[in-house]
Order: C-alpha cells, then sequence, then structure tokens
C-alpha cells in the first residue's frame, strides 16, 4: 500500500482513538443456557500490534478471561435462547442444509420463507411482508425504492431516524425535509409546505437510544389529514409491545393505518434479518424494484426458521413480555434510587447518561474489568457529542441479584472516575 494512502488513515484512526471514539469489540463468549453470562476475552482489535504505543488505548486486554453479565444486548427478550428457536434452526440444518443457495430470484424460494412472510404479515394484520437480510438493508431498500417511484415526492423524516433510514433516504434521491424529534407542530408546517407533492412521513415507533416513544397514532392523523404515506420503523417494538408482539402500533391500535412497517428479527426475535408489512402492492413494488432486495442472497434456511418460530411463539405468550417490563421497572427504579444520572423515557432502553466519550470509555471499561459488567459505551456518531451514554437493555432473564450488582457497580465506577 502507498505510504500516503495509508498515512492517512492511520491519522484518521489516531484522531478517533484519542477521542476516545475509537470502537472496540469486546470478546464476549456466550453460552447457550447461561445467557446473560458471558466470558469476557478482552478487546479486539488490538492494533497496538501494528501501531505501537503511540496509537494505545488505556485498556489492557484482560490477562485472563473472566465471567461478566452481560447488560447491553439487543435480544431484549432472551429469545436468543429459546429451546423452541434452537430446536426450530437445527431441524431446518438437517432439512435444507447450511445456506439459501442465492437470491431467491435465482436460487427459488423456500416454504419456510413464505411461512415467515405470512406470519410477519399476520402479526402486523396487513396483505403482504417481505423477508430482508438485515434490518438495514429492509430500511435502505424500502425507502430508496418508495422515495424513487413516487413523482415529485418529498420525504419528512424525524431528527433522530436512524442510520439505515438516513442511507435509503439518501438513496432514493427525493427531497428530504427534516422534522424535529417527535415535534407534531413542526411536521405540520412541512407538510402544509409540501402542498399536493408525494410525500412520505418516516418515523420509528421506540427510538433506541434515548427510549423515547413517536405519537403514532398523532402522525397518522396529519398522515390522513394531509394525505401522506406513512412509514414507521418499529424495530425496537415488534415482540415486545402489543397484545401479540406487533410494536407500538399494535399497542396503540394503530397499526391498519400505517402503510410500511418495517422491523427486525434479530432483537425482540432473537435471531436475524428484517421484513417490511404493508398492503400487497406496495410489498410487491419493494420486491420488484428494490436492488438491494433483488441481488442479496436470501436468509439460511435455519435462520428463517428461528424466526418462524419466534415469532410464532410470541404471538401466542405474553409471559416473555411481561417478565421483561417488570425487570425494566426494577432497573430503572433502583438506578433512580441511586441517585444514577438515567434519561427517564416510557420504553424499555434504560440510558446512564455520561457525556464526554473517554469518560464513558473508562467507566465501560472499568466496569468489565473490575465488576464483571459488560455494557458498551455508546458514542458519536451513534448519538450526538456531548450525551455519550451506556445504554442499559434488561431482560426478563436477569436476576435480582444480578440487578443489584449492576447498580452498585455503577455507582461506584461513577463515584471513581468522576
Amino acid at each position: 500500500m502507498f505510504d500516503d494512502y495509508e498515512r492517512e488513515m492511520h491519522d484518521r484512526l489516531r484522531d478517533l482513538a484519542l477521542r476516545g471514539e475509537y470502537r472496540y469489540f469486546a470478546r464476549m463468549e456466550r453460552r447457550a443456557g447461561a445467557f446473560p453470562q458471558a466470558t469476557a476475552l478482552g478487546m479486539c482489535p488490538d492494533f497496538r500490534k501494528f501501531y505501537g504505543t503511540g496509537f494505545a488505548h488505556e485498556l489492557h486486554p484482560l490477562d485472563l478471561a473472566r465471567e461478566a453479565v452481560v447488560w447491553c444486548s439487543n435480544d431484549y427478550l432472551g429469545m436468543g435462547q429459546s429451546r423452541i428457536v434452537k430446536d426450530a434452526m437445527h431441524a431446518a440444518i438437517e432439512a435444507y442444509g447450511a445456506g439459501a443457495g442465492g437470491t431467491r430470484n435465482i436460487a427459488g424460494t423456500t416454504l419456510l420463507h413464505d411461512e415467515l412472510e405470512a406470519a410477519l404479515a399476520e402479526l402486523h394484520g396487513k396483505q403482504a411482508a417481505l423477508v430482508f437480510t438485515s434490518g438495514f438493508t429492509a430500511n435502505e431498500a424500502a425507502l430508496s425504492t418508495l422515495g424513487a417511484m413516487f413523482e415529485n415526492c418529498v420525504i419528512l423524516s424525524d431528527a433522530d431516524n436512524h442510520a439505515s433510514m438516513i442511507a435509503g433516504i439518501r438513496h432514493s434521491r427525493a427531497e428530504k425535509k427534516i422534522w424535529r424529534h417527535n415535534d407534531l407542530d413542526h411536521l405540520e408546517d412541512l407538510l402544509k409546505q409540501a402542498g399536493g407533492r408525494r410525500k412520505i412521513i418516516a418515523f420509528e415507533s421506540v427510538y433506541s437510544m434515548d427510549g423515547s416513544i413517536a405519537p403514532v397514532e398523532a402522525i397518522c392523523d396529519l398522515a390522513d389529514r394531509y394525505g401522506a404515506f406513512t412509514y414507521l420503523d418499529e424495530v425496537h417494538a415488534v415482540g415486545m409491545y402489543g397484545a401479540h408482539g406487533g410494536g407500538i402500533s399494535e399497542r396503540d391500535g394503530v397499526a391498519h393505518r400505517v402503510d410500511i412497517i418495517q422491523g427486525t428479527l434479530a432483537k425482540g426475535f432473537g435471531v436475524v434479518g428484517g421484513y417490511i408489512a404493508g398492503d400487497a402492492l406496495a410489498i410487491d413494488a419493494v420486491r420488484s424494484f428494490a436492488p438491494g432486495f433483488i441481488f442479496s442472497t436470501a436468509a439460511p434456511p435455519a435462520v428463517v426458521a428461528g424466526a418462524l418460530a419466534s415469532v410464532r411463539h410470541l404471538m401466542a405468550s405474553n409471559a416473555e413480555r411481561a417478565a421483561h417490563q417488570s425487570n425494566v421497572a426494577a432497573v430503572k427504579t433502583r438506578l433512580k434510587r441511586a441517585g444514577l444520572p438515567l434519561l427517564d423515557n416510557p420504553s424499555h432502553i434504560a440510558p446512564v447518561m455520561v457525556g464526554e466519550a473517554r469518560r464513558c470509555k473508562q467507566i465501560s471499561d472499568a466496569l468489565l474489568e473490575r465488576r464483571g459488567v459488560y455494557l458498551q459505551p455508546i458514542n458519536y456518531p451513534t448519538v450526538p457529542k456531548g450525551t455519550e451514554r451506556l445504554r442499559i437493555t434488561p431482560t426478563p432473564l436477569h436476576t435480582d441479584e444480578q440487578i443489584d450488582h449492576l447498580v452498585d457497580a455503577l455507582a461506584a465506577e461513577f463515584a471513581a472516575q468522576a
């Protein structure tokens, strides 16, 4: 590699590390049946062997493997550990083999894929659904396709929308207007300005960093009033809210008023993948025109089988949701009682605010090394600079003892790093 190219990359990475924003992967060995316990093996990558101490982060890799409790998993309900899900995946591997063999257009589809899409359509009360390899791909493919398809379209995007939605809107080349987060007056002003143009309102139900929840019904009211198409990302709500796990739109009784609902199979459902659900015509339009779907290899049958088992189970069972909400309430109550800077909200997300990237990383490292608590720092560009935080996501599998240990550990390290 030419030295000048290498130097530029090195300098950018060094600056990132010096700001405390360099992203390390923690080597965490999850063990089936033991979650939320895991074995921490240190940090990866360790670029000191390439760059020397001038690039070194202050964390030293753990000398020995140590047990830790995971508090930042997006496997919100622990369905990734479910025997129902694992058995379905094992059976699918034996029946179908490992991979899908290619795109669904070329290699064909399977009955499992069709059944999963039918179940997802039923979950949201829609005519059809379409499965993608990830939630990011689902958002990027759907929004880029719809924005390009509708003539003279303007997309009205909530200011806190996920990067995948922003990417889809950008790639659509439609005009974009950003409305202040959950600010209905600002949204209405933009809808008025758009006049008779095609309009897509793109927003989320649960915003995963602050834990705020959108006023879905009121947004649908505005969409009806001004003739707008609604696109709702329910990634952090599916499986979690509503009588059958259909998300905030199901909980609030307005799913039928949303044109397209996008979700993931990787969080509440505990596997991997993304999807959209809506009227058959809208889903077929995305299926037929979205490069992100047409040219992507299909999800492996085992993944689809696991997701299908999880969706079907959570549509019928409220036990996981009830236990989850109970633990969320317990964690938030104890964090407040301990005087920790919890950003309060009505969702299952518990952000503890730090406000500075290096301190956030130092607290995170100390929690893992000294306390056996795994809680990754959240920093820019995931959140704005100055709002760095530790994002706690309780699950039904955390015990009261583990909750007490988490709060005591946080209180001790916040005091030590003050």
